[in-house]
């Protein structure tokens, strides 16, 4: 079976831009922001890129194009091209399928409630919620937390929840070229061309309540950017700025290494990781700072903002449909709105599903649609206990282990096979191959000295700092430990089943003749 590849180098940058382009970029930047000092937030914010994301991505577009050669499309393969010798680090790369397929179990149950929204702000569904609780009651009846005058089940909510499971097995199956290519090709086009109407929109509501003549667009773009320089004294700071980088280019979770592969040897990597990266820190530094913390500011004022900043995932639901409903044609940029997060979570939701299909037909010879159709039922299943226990810590624990912890502790090995066991000037030399630009040499000493660092200090300051009081559920309320529980022992036992798959493949390989992995093909 011949190996799928992309049809354009085109395609594969807009699909690593989809995959980074998401949630992250129009809600939890700008609330980082805003909690962490302003315009203050973004000297360790871009020193985070450069140090951090910039040479995450190289090494990810390398070594995923590396191991592709060796027809390896995720990381327990591509970590093993990379170091032939262990026998143990191949069960490290599980962590590059196991992240993405529980983010894709929750992720794609919140794109499900950006699908409802789409529909009900044009319907005008929500019009009659005119304030925060209102309009937080309408959520949890959406979710079926509560019966209301809204909704009396769940039904509505899981409806649409079928419909975006749907679309993205859609385009998953249609494959690489056909699917996911195509797909990025119109959605990353059409997400900014909402996103630059939604900012326009924004930019223009002036003051929008006379009697606080202090609420207004400009005061909400200063509240954002000001800087509070003392910030930068906060070790706190730094370390949301580089989760935020992390977060935002969807480094350490395994997704670009599976696009990647699919490259051929001669392809450039350097400068299109370098173009992925930047195309996505302009969407959120340029587009996701302008709207909704500059909206909520004109609306609510400064104690508005602040109390918006404890929503959570349930901020784009509150605060933003309060705002556009009280602009003309309100109905039109509510959709635009909900919309626009929603082809934004599908461009990611698809990328975080592939690692997983991947490694189905990699290693059990089974066709795109076989693999798609064994990955749906798997994740189907997966996806019930966070739409029926959204309220109990479900999802927030599905969200930590698999988005955050796994990222952070993937990341860390990445960095360190690439430029100490597989060797600085080997994964230099392979970086440059069929590159259009020559990365700067002090570079190398990045990539080999300063990233590795940087994230070993992160993970040992979160080791120091939350491991004892989250695994003792410190913070977690009493109702609420059961559940959690139970979703630990349920992560724990798809880590372990995937490692299985893992041992039970590469015991199979070890019967069969060996073949020379010095080379990629």
């Amino acid at each position: 079976m011949a190996r799928e590849r992309w049809s354009s180098k085109l395609g594969v940058i807009l699909a690593v831009a989809g995959s980074a382009v998401g949630l992250g970029n129009f809600l939890r930047f700008p609330i980082q922001a805003a909690r962490n000092g302003g315009g203050a937030f973004m000297i360790p914010y871009f020193i985070s890129f450069l140090l951090l994301g910039v040479p995450l991505m190289w090494i990810e577009w390398t070594i995923g194009r590396f191991g592709g050669g060796f027809e390896h499309s995720t990381a327990p393969g591509i970590f093993q091209t990379l170091w032939r010798k262990s026998r143990f680090i191949k069960y490290f790369g599980v962590i590059g399928i196991f992240g993405p397929l529980v983010i894709f179990v929750f992720y794609t149950y919140v794109e499900s409630w950006l699908l409802g929204y789409s529909v009900f702000a044009v319907t005008g569904k929500y019009a009659g919620c005119t304030d925060s609780q209102s309009m937080l009651e309408f959520l949890r009846g959406y979710k079926g937390l509560e019966v209301n005058e809204h909704f009396s089940n769940l039904s509505a909510g899981y409806l649409f929840f079928l419909a975006t499971f749907a679309v993205n097995v859609g385009v998953i199956a249609f494959g690489l070229s056909r699917g996911i290519e195509r797909f990025c090709k119109w959605a990353l086009p059409l997400l900014l061309i909402m996103a630059v109407v939604l900012v326009i929109r924004v930019l223009t509501l002036g003051t929008p309540d006379p009697a606080h003549p202090d609420w207004n667009i400009l005061n909400g773009l200063g509240y954002l950017w000001n800087p509070d320089w003392s910030a930068l004294k906060s070790g706190k700071v730094w370390l949301a700025a580089a989760g935020q980088i992390f977060f935002t280019l969807s480094c350490g979770i395994g997704v670009i290494l599976t696009y990647a592969s699919y490259l051929t040897k001669r392809d450039d990597v350097a400068l299109s990781g370098l173009t992925a990266a930047a195309t996505n820190e302009m969407i959120e530094v340029v587009l996701g700072a302008s709207l909704i913390i500059p909206a909520a500011f004109a609306f609510f004022g400064t104690v508005g903002v602040q109390d918006m900043a404890a929503q959570g995932w349930d901020l784009p639901f509150v605060t933003m449909p309060l705002i556009l409903q009280n602009i003309a044609f309100g109905r039109i940029f509510g959709f635009l709105w909900f919309f626009l997060l929603f082809v934004a979570g599908v461009t990611s939701s698809i990328s975080l599903a592939l690692p997983a299909v991947a490694f189905l037909e990699d290693e059990f010879n089974l066709t795109r649609r076989e693999a798609v159709a064994v990955f749906a039922v798997v994740a189907f299943i997966l996806c019930q206990p966070v739409i029926f226990f959204v309220a109990d810590g479900v999802l927030d624990e599905m969200d930590f282990w698999g988005g955050t912890v796994g990222l952070v502790v993937f990341g860390t090995v990445e960095a360190i096979l690439f430029a100490w066991v597989f060797g600085m000037e080997r994964s230099w030399s392979e970086l440059h191959v069929g590159s259009d630009i020559r990365i700067p040499r002090f570079y190398r000493l990045i990539i080999r000295y300063v990233t590795p660092t940087f994230l070993l200090v992160i993970l040992g300051v979160w080791l120091w700092q939350e491991w004892w009081p989250i695994i003792l559920m410190k913070t977690v309320p009493p109702e609420q430990k059961p559940f959690v529980v139970m979703t630990r022992v349920g992560l724990l036992g798809l880590f372990a089943f995937l490692a299985l798959m893992v041992h039970i493949v590469w015991k199979r390989r070890s019967l069969l003749p060996q073949v020379d992995e010095e080379t990629p093909a």
